[in-house]
């Protein structure tokens, strides 16, 4: 079974490219299931749905999303092949910009929009550094000009990348980033067992992540870091 993991800030158009993508796959007699990982909503399952697509849903609540991911995708994995899926494909939104839900050998994917800014390649982490094809969206909004600068930006944060623009609306683009998604090298995955994330997760075990709320140095335990205000 082919794996692909899909990542991108909220709202910059990961499903709607991998709607207009599964179609393609579709057209090529392949079989998709579909893993939406969230944090306290989303009703995207219920697009993959109506087009007939296996779907399964995750909402990590009060969990980063990142460790929720990682601690169920030999699961998902495995119900992927249950169900004989030839392409399995996890969504993630990337909120806090420093996730990184990539997997060794398994292909990553990067989605982000034209709207967010010429300056936002440069705030993303491993989420986009790390990622094997960075998708751009909503290029039909912005000029020429910015579409430009936008894709230089990202290939300055990561060279090694394939960058391509598609319009989530029309699927123009969706048929080539199916191509690069799918080939017979990538199609033969038996476990996700034993293999390795690209980079560290989020690390952080503070009082905070065991449900304190009060606010001062005396609730704060773990592993806490402050700024040095003293020293600007």
């Amino acid at each position: 079974m082919n794996f692909i993991t899909v990542s991108g800030p909220p709202s910059s158009g990961k499903t709607s490219v991998l709607l207009k993508t599964i179609e393609v796959f579709i057209d090529r007699g392949l079989k998709v299931g579909v893993v939406k990982f969230d944090c306290l909503s989303t009703d995207d399952d219920l697009l993959y749905k109506k087009m007939n697509i296996p779907v399964k849903k995750g909402l990590s609540g009060a969990l980063c999303p990142d460790h929720y991911f990682v601690s169920n995708v030999e699961e998902i994995f495995q119900w992927g092949l249950d169900i004989d899926a030839d392409i399995l494909i996890s969504e993630s939104a990337g909120l806090c910009n420093r996730c990184s839900p990539y997997i060794k050998e398994i292909k990553a994917v990067c989605v982000i929009d034209n709207l967010s800014g010429v300056g936002t390649p440069k705030k993303i982490g491993p989420m986009l550094k790390s990622a094997d094809v960075v998708v751009i969206t909503k290029g039909d909004i912005v000029s020429q000009a910015e579409r430009e600068v936008f894709a230089s930006r990202v290939n300055a944060v990561n060279p090694a990348s394939i960058i391509m623009n598609i319009n989530g609306l029309t699927g123009q683009g969706a048929f080539e980033l199916a191509s690069v998604l799918h080939n017979d090298k990538s199609a033969n995955i038996e476990t996700l067992t034993g293999k390795e994330l690209r980079f560290p997760m989020p690390s952080a075990l503070c009082s905070y992540c065991l449900g304190e709320t009060k606010i001062g140095a005396e609730h704060q335990m773990g592993n806490v870091r402050k700024m040095d205000i003293k020293n600007d």
